[in-house]
């Protein structure tokens, strides 16, 4: 079509402000080993939850989940996510990534962690907004991350031995309490010239795994001298970061995602693992949950999934803009807590309050005659912290609200690249979108104050020449409520005041 000789020429032209396109962040990612229920067919299993691939379903899928083994930690997981939602809820969306289970749980656990190289186990994960059209920004690995690697990294010869005439055998007892440790193996040296007869040194063969001090350890054997002195010798344990843990932050760093991580039961134990972490998108809960199992007998599971269940929820109360605090929240679906946390909203020298010092979320009883619980009955999950080294980004609402405006400004602005030249009222439009995005989040409460401005020091006639521009955006996201000071003193005019009502009655009546 060719514009006419008489007539009229119309031209549609889109260059103003552009309606927000808002990231979707409630969306869950699961990534773990889970067998196939015993009346589904591999076949179908397998093609519904392909192992080392991602895949996209909503959590009331019942065909596809009815494969699945019902007692499996995965399920579980579902069913806790779902016992969390709100009215007019009806299903959360997930993606999951099933990986093959080890021969023993080092084996497992480095499956979970997989390689960003291949794209494999959590790394799936980075592809899924390419792959399945969403990227789960709430991630689940229930199970798998309170673990920590501990392993012998020294012996100490403490006191050599003497008249022995065989090398004594070493033997490890200790090492914690976690049901996947593995005892280390050594062996005794003997020595020779001044040293014969004693152990000169000691080697370490395997250094166990999953250990937490103190580990033991103690000599035997060494021969049938009557005058023998077997040797001492102390152990050293070094205690590594949960690799699950440690490997999440770089996934979750390229997609902005965070991830709710179950830590170790116990004030001691919880602050032990913690010390091996830091990240502003690890979101710490302890301890896990009771619930009833399908055979309605108790049994404890992971918490997490059940704190991404709240923070589902929440986001749709907040129509979908993650600015809210999950704490302070009831947890669902459960019977009690698998550790009761003592807890005083008075008192910061109770356990409950010492693991929120550390940065970790818990899950508090109500007492309906205890003025100073969190509630007068339930079970409340209380945390508002990440595992940040940076108080700015400490609480996560924060992290996950800057992470929704920075997504919505990078899926709203690029339909401006290319389409238009870099003219005055191009340049105004993309101000003006910023600012709307960022007014709205001021309206709703997100945020308590903006500047968004065609920054005068950055922008320079090269940049303009190239077709570059600069923006700044600057705006401050509402802190949550987590702390009051009321201050209670007497009110001496109220004295004066009595006083004075009661002589102006008494004037009244003479």
């Amino acid at each position: 079509m060719t514009d006419p000789v008489f007539g009229i020429t119309i031209r549609r032209d889109a260059n103003e402000a552009a309606v927000p396109s808002n990231a979707l962040m409630s969306v869950v990612g699961i990534c773990m080993p889970f067998a196939k229920a015993p009346t589904a067919l591999q076949a179908a299993f397998d093609a519904a939850f392909p192992a080392g691939v991602a895949v996209r379903l909503n959590s009331n899928d019942t065909t596809k989940l009815a494969l699945c083994d019902p007692d499996s930690l995965f399920v579980d997981a579902v069913e806790g996510i779902n016992a969390q939602l709100g009215p007019y809820q009806v299903a959360a969306q997930l993606v999951v990534n099933r990986v093959a289970e080890g021969a023993d749980i080092a084996a497992t656990i480095a499956n979970i962690v997989g390689s960003s190289v291949a794209g494999t186990g959590i790394n799936a994960f980075v592809n899924a907004g390419a792959d399945l059209g969403v990227y789960p920004r709430l991630i689940l690995v229930p199970g798998y991350t309170t673990q920590q690697f501990g392993a012998l990294t020294g012996l100490t010869l403490t006191t050599q031995g003497s008249n022995m005439t065989v090398a004594p055998a070493v033997e490890f007892t200790g090492g914690g309490a976690d049901p996947n440790k593995v005892l280390p193996t050594a062996h005794a040296v003997m020595g020779i010239g001044p040293d014969a007869q004693k152990v000169a040194s000691l080697v370490i063969d395997t250094p166990g795994a999953y250990l937490s001090p103190p580990l033991n350890v103690s000599f035997s054997g060494g021969g049938v001298d009557a005058g023998k002195v077997l040797p001492t010798s102390t152990a050293e344990v070094e205690e590594l970061a949960n690799a699950v843990c440690a490997a999440l932050p770089e996934v979750l760093n390229k997609i902005l995602a965070v991830a709710i991580v179950d830590g170790p039961n116990g004030l001691a134990a919880f602050t032990q693992w913690r010390e091996t972490l830091s990240s502003d998108r690890l979101i710490p809960v302890t301890p896990g949950i009771k619930r009833l199992d399908a055979s309605g007998d108790v049994v404890t599971r992971p918490a997490a999934p059940r704190v991404a269940g709240v923070a589902v929820r929440r986001d749709y109360e907040n129509d979908g803009r993650p600015f809210r605090s999950w704490a302070n929240q009831a947890l669902y679906g459960i019977v009690g807590p698998e550790q009761n946390y003592r807890f005083s909203l008075t008192d910061g020298s109770t356990e409950g309050q010492e693991i929120l010092a550390a940065q970790g979320g818990i899950i508090a009883r109500g007492d309906s005659g205890d003025d100073f619980a969190i509630a007068d009955g339930g079970f409340v999950y209380i945390g508002t912290d990440n595992l940040s080294d940076q108080t700015i980004w400490q609480q996560y609402h924060k992290v996950r609200g800057r992470d929704f405006i920075e997504l919505t400004c990078l899926r709203t602005l690029r339909q401006f690249l290319g389409k238009f030249n870099l003219t005055t009222q191009t340049i105004q439009s993309v101000v003006n979108t910023v600012h709307d995005i960022l007014a709205k989040a001021e309206a709703n409460g997100d945020i308590l104050g903006f500047k968004c401005r065609f920054d005068p020091e950055l922008n320079n006639a090269q940049d303009l020449r190239s077709g570059h521009i600069y923006i700044d955006a600057q705006f401050e996201e509402a802190p949550v409520f987590r702390r009051l000071t009321m201050t209670s003193r007497p009110y001496a005019p109220a004295l004066q005041a009595t006083i004075d009502e009661l002589l102006a009655r008494q004037n009244l009546v003479s």
